[in-house]
């Protein structure tokens, strides 16, 4: 892989860019602090905005890594981030990436989150050279899947009891694309 960092990628709608501390009090407002975002997450809403604050530092800090990849979603209409799009994990290996994202309650069902996977796709496979993109979700939020599956991605089976999330341990489905299927969408 030829890793980029979190560069900034436009969309119609969107800029996917690197988080700052300006940002701390829009995403306490819009994502961070609402239970129904963390639902079928593994982080517990933050309590406080210095909670924001704390792990947008560090997250900042890691932006100087190559192989660091966590944009804050902007709409850019409001020109304010509403949640973020991070590759959670690699495997240098097999050259595979695992997606996450989440979004505030207020901005579901519009359309963003399949608007900055997708443009998340293209850079990971186009600039990054990726050969695996794959993203897991609840099989009780199916909503996630959706985005999935609008982004190209194929259901490949779920993993029983394989994720911990603030609901317990769950099951997990799993999503993925293929580089030559991803190539072959575009042409």
């Amino acid at each position: 892989m030829n890793h980029q960092g979190t560069a900034t990628i436009q969309t119609d709608r969107l800029i996917l860019r690197q988080l700052t501390l300006d940002d701390v009090q829009a995403a306490f407002r819009n994502w961070t602090n609402d239970p129904k975002v963390t639902e079928f997450l593994a982080w517990l809403p933050h309590g406080n905005i210095e909670v924001t604050k704390s792990v947008f530092s560090g997250w900042i800090a890691k932006y100087a890594e190559p192989d660091f990849y966590q944009w804050a979603i902007v709409v850019k209409d409001i020109n304010e981030p509403i949640g973020t799009i991070t590759v959670n994990t690699i495997d240098e290996k097999t050259d595979t990436v695992q997606i996450g994202y989440c979004i505030g309650s207020s901005w579901w069902h519009k359309g963003y989150t399949s608007e900055a996977f997708c443009a998340v796709i293209s850079f990971l496979f186009e600039k990054v050279g990726v050969q695996r993109i794959e993203a897991h979700h609840d099989p009780e939020n199916p909503n996630s899947g959706k985005v999935m599956r609008k982004c190209g991605l194929s259901y490949e089976g779920t993993l029983r009891k394989a994720s911990k999330s603030n609901r317990g341990i769950k099951d997990s489905c799993v999503y993925s694309i293929l580089a030559p299927e991803y190539f072959k969408q575009q042409s």
